[in-house]
């Protein structure tokens, strides 16, 4: 930003080119000199109306200082909150691969007891599918008339108890199974909550990366920056008019002038306060101004000085719109600044309104999780239990399945059996009817050779010389002594050969 020449120290503005004086300078008539230097005075007075511009960039510095206090306490609480949050989010995520294993590992346990159930059950119904498909030979119930089956004969009651027992512990694992895995899911979903208020996109930040650097400290670099060189443009115009007063002053009829228009217009005394302000100076630089209302004496200047002070009025005056336009500018580009500036400690502090939400989160889920660790230890104590039970009950029916397989082998080897009694009935019926035929033939013969004794010799010999001699011969008789016992059927060869069979390939 270009400065008037009124800026520069005498020294400077004496060795400048712009301020040395052409060896024999144009003078304007007084009245027309006069009427100029009240001009630049008038637009100089006009130009320190940008005071309030200079206040309000002092004001905004302040404010953008208070913020830079505000973004490191910010910044400060919000960073130390997601290290800390996101450490205990690492605990609880941990806790709940735990709770999923649980679940997992003892889903796994439940589907190998249901395949080995379905195994046990698939064998225990082909027993009794066999036991069903397997009729009584009529000939063992002459007295039933309906065709009777081994399953007949086998009490299902029990089978139904075990399974019913079995789909009960089957019924309450599937019940604690559904409630742990609820609590997992509310668990699952509160650690989600907390990973989605922790990672929340606050407009103007990234949550993949919050340690980015602040804008806030360029920012207030900037803003002191053009806050300070909008106040060295207002020195310089202030210099410009109270170089435009002093020219006056020095002009015929101008002290009147000069006075009427200065007023209480800022004078570079003010300005030196203005500048303390900013600089958050608090030296008492004003302990000589007291005596500023009174008016001190003119002091008479040559002809070649006031020409060079015209010269340099001249130029400033020709600097003073872009001056203005430049503080102008300036303030409106600090207003800017300090609007992002502001923008970002919004931003800054919804951040922080999400990380405490989030904190406020964990506290809740922390206070639950006991509960949640509870249900894990239940789930396991209760599956524990159940799967005790239902390998009982498993050990039961496979009990019944080997007890039911026995009955079929027993009922072959009862087919076996009855073909083996048959068999050695038939048997003694055969030595039995062997026999009687024998005696049969020897009662025969041997009454036969009684009567031929008789005859030839009965004639000689007395009738009571042995009372045995004229009696027949004896007779025997072989029965049963066990009337009332059944007789062993009759069993049909080919029933009796598959017996066989089934009983060999047992072996």
């Amino acid at each position: 930003m270009s400065r008037p020449s009124s800026h520069l120290p005498p020294e400077e503005r004496a060795a400048s080119p712009d301020s040395i004086e052409p060896t024999e300078p144009q003078r304007k008539p007084p009245s027309t000199r006069l009427e100029t230097l009240i001009e630049y005075l008038l637009a100089s007075k006009r130009s320190l109306t940008l005071t309030e511009h200079v206040w309000r960039a002092n004001e905004l510095v302040t404010s953008a200082r208070a913020a830079l206090e505000q973004n490191a306490v910010l910044n400060a609480r919000t960073g130390f909150l997601r290290r800390e949050i996101l450490q205990q989010v690492d605990v609880l995520r941990l806790v709940k691969l735990r709770m999923d294993a649980v679940a997992r590992d003892r889903q796994t346990e439940f589907e190998v007891i249901l395949r080995d159930l379905d195994i046990t059950d698939a064998r225990l119904q082909r027993t009794l599918d066999m036991l069903q498909s397997t009729p009584i030979e009529r000939t063992l119930q002459p007295k039933v008339e309906e065709q009777l089956s081994l399953l007949d004969f086998v009490e299902e009651e029990g089978v139904d108890s075990v399974k019913s027992a079995i789909r009960e512990s089957i019924d309450k694992t599937q019940e604690s199974r559904q409630g742990f895995e609820s609590s997992i899911s509310r668990f699952n979903s509160q650690v989600g909550s907390i990973t989605t208020a922790i990672s929340a996109n606050v407009e103007g930040f990234s949550p993949s990366n919050p340690d980015a650097e602040s804008p806030v400290p360029n920012l207030l670099f900037s803003l002191e920056s053009q806050a300070k060189d909008m106040a060295e443009s207002l020195e310089s115009l202030v210099r410009h008019f109270d170089l435009c007063v002093n020219a006056i002053k020095h002009t015929e009829g101008g002290g009147a002038v000069a006075r009427s228009i200065a007023g209480d217009t800022l004078s570079s005394t003010n300005l030196d306060k203005l500048n303390n302000d900013d600089d958050n100076n608090n030296n008492d630089n004003n302990d000589n101004n007291d005596d500023d209302d009174e008016e001190a004496p003119i002091e008479e200047i040559g002809e070649d000085e006031m020409a060079e002070m015209l010269d340099v009025l001249e130029k400033d005056a020709a600097d003073l719109d872009d001056v203005v336009t430049d503080i102008k500018s300036g303030l409106v580009e600090m207003e800017a600044h300090f609007e992002h500036l502001t923008a970002y400690i919004t931003q800054l502090g919804a951040q922080y309104s999400a990380t405490t939400a989030a904190y406020g989160l964990l506290v809740e889920t922390g206070l639950l999780l006991p509960k949640y660790i509870a249900s894990s230890q239940e789930f396991i104590v209760g599956w524990d239990e159940e799967r005790q039970k239902i390998t009982e009950r498993m050990q039961e029916l496979e009990a019944l399945r080997d007890f039911y397989d026995g009955f079929l082998q027993a009922y072959d080897g009862l087919i076996i059996e009855i073909g083996r009694r048959r068999g050695v009935q038939v048997q003694m019926e055969s030595i039995v009817k062997g026999a009687m035929t024998e005696l049969e033939e020897l009662y025969k013969a041997d009454r036969a050779d009684r009567d031929t004794f008789r005859q030839d010799q009965g004639e000689y010999l007395p009738a009571d010389i042995w009372p045995g001699l004229t009696e027949p011969p004896p007779t025997f008789s072989i029965q049963r002594v066990d009337p009332d016992v059944a007789d062993v059927p009759d069993i049909p060869p080919k029933l009796l050969d598959q017996a066989l069979r089934r009983a060999n390939t047992r072996l």
